[in-house]
């Protein structure tokens, strides 16, 4: 199931963002003040400090790359990324069960 939710930016401004949600079974049921029907719900942490959290992910990455004997000359990287109201950010998984899709390329000289 999908619902909004609203995260602050840095700013003072907010973003709605369409977040999935697992279907709740049958049984107990959160108590407690309730938002609306289709009313966005407010999300934990601001914006940019949930993206912060994909930096060392990245950082990581690279300086592993650079590590290589022949480092390429570019590198491209690609990860999905699913917000979540509590959670954060988490790296979604893909149907072929990968993560990343990193791409290296080297220039060699007279190309």
């Amino acid at each position: 199931m999908k619902r909004l939710v609203e995260f602050e930016l840095e700013d003072g401004g907010t973003l709605l963002v369409e977040v999935d949600e697992p279907e709740r079974g049958r049984g107990a049921v959160p108590a407690g003040r309730g938002r609306r029907r289709g009313e966005p719900g407010k999300a934990d942490e601001k914006f940019e400090t949930v993206l912060a959290k994909i930096k060392p992910v990245g950082t990581a990455l690279i300086a592993k790359i650079r590590e290589l004997a022949d480092p390429p000359d570019e590198v491209g990287v690609e990860f999905g990324l699913k917000l979540n109201a509590t959670a954060g950010v988490v790296v979604a998984s893909a149907a072929t069960e990968a993560n990343f899709k990193v791409s290296l390329t080297w220039k060699r000289a007279g190309d």
